[in-house]
């Protein structure tokens, strides 16, 4: 297989996951708790924060179809100014979940924005359940952020229950899987338990998964966001309830050690990248 050669970041990146709730259709509030995280990690002096899915207007889909203009983001647009002159006051990039409108196309997405406060690119959920398809959107290209000599692969929940998706990635060299997610009690906290820490394992990189707390729409969630190292170990989990800010520091030397204990990732087959397309979005 033609694997993409192994190269490690040389230095450790500190990621944070903003565990939080949204209140249902109200851009604006959910914009200023944002700004308050993202004020925080700032502080905190992380590289890079996430947030949950669809985390701007809440998982209210019938919310988004009842006004599509006013539920829906487009690329720039002026209603999350205040998020990208955050990321430029405190030096942090941004992931943002939010349904976003391209064209007459409505994706689930997760808008980002770098350190300088400019808005470099979007991921749109690759895989949809069954409840987003006739709503939703989606196409095939792949996202991969470059800071710190890091590769960040882009995901939003549901496309970490495809082991594929995670290979593809890891395949073209991610050393870090981040997911912004929204997982219920019950049967969606235990496939969130076992969709990353396998994920991780099955490629030997680290996975980070961000959800809500508290009821959005339909949906109780059931928090816990968090960090797995290469080897599919927890090293940070959130509570159930809580509004809270984690942060982890990953460590690049374990990227290394993993990949010498083992091979899963070199002996994997080569993943048809005919029907994928990729960005590279790079940092400074």
């Amino acid at each position: 297989m033609n694997l993409t050669p192994a190269v490690f970041p040389t230095e450790k990146l500190k990621i944070a996951l903003a565990q939080c709730s949204s209140i249902d259709g109200n851009i604006e509030e959910n914009v200023n708790r944002a700004y308050e995280m993202i004020e925080e990690a700032g502080k905190e002096h992380a590289d890079i924060i996430m947030f949950p899915e669809k985390y701007l207007t809440g998982y209210v889909p019938e919310i988004v179809e009842s006004n599509v203009t006013e539920y829906t983001l487009s690329i720039n647009d002026a209603r999350i100014d205040k998020l990208r002159q955050a990321c430029k006051k405190y030096g942090i990039w941004s992931i943002i979940g939010t349904p976003v409108i391209r064209g007459e196309d409505v994706f689930i997405s997760s808008v980002i924005i770098d350190s300088n406060g400019h808005e470099v690119g979007v991921y749109d959920k690759s895989h949809l359940f069954q409840t987003e398809k006739e709503m939703f959107s989606t196409n095939n290209e792949q996202v991969i952020i470059k800071l710190k000599g890091w590769n960040i692969g882009m995901a939003i929940c549901y496309d970490a229950g495809f082991p594929e998706h995670s290979r593809l990635l890891a395949q073209n060299g991610c050393h870090l899987y981040m997911s912004s997610s929204l997982f219920s009690k019950g049967m969606g906290y235990k496939e969130s338990r076992v969709w990353f820490p396998a994920r991780a394992l099955d490629n030997t990189i680290f996975t980070a998964m961000c959800n809500h707390v508290g009821t959005t729409g339909v949906w109780d969630t059931c928090g816990h966001s968090g960090v797995w190292n290469p080897l599919g170990d927890n090293i940070i989990d959130a509570s159930q309830d809580n509004v809270e800010l984690l942060i982890a520091e990953l460590d690049p030397d374990l990227l290394n050690q993993a990949r010498n204990g083992e091979r899963m990732l070199a002996d994997s087959f080569d993943i048809n990248k005919e029907h994928y397309s990729f960005k590279t979005i790079v940092g400074n």
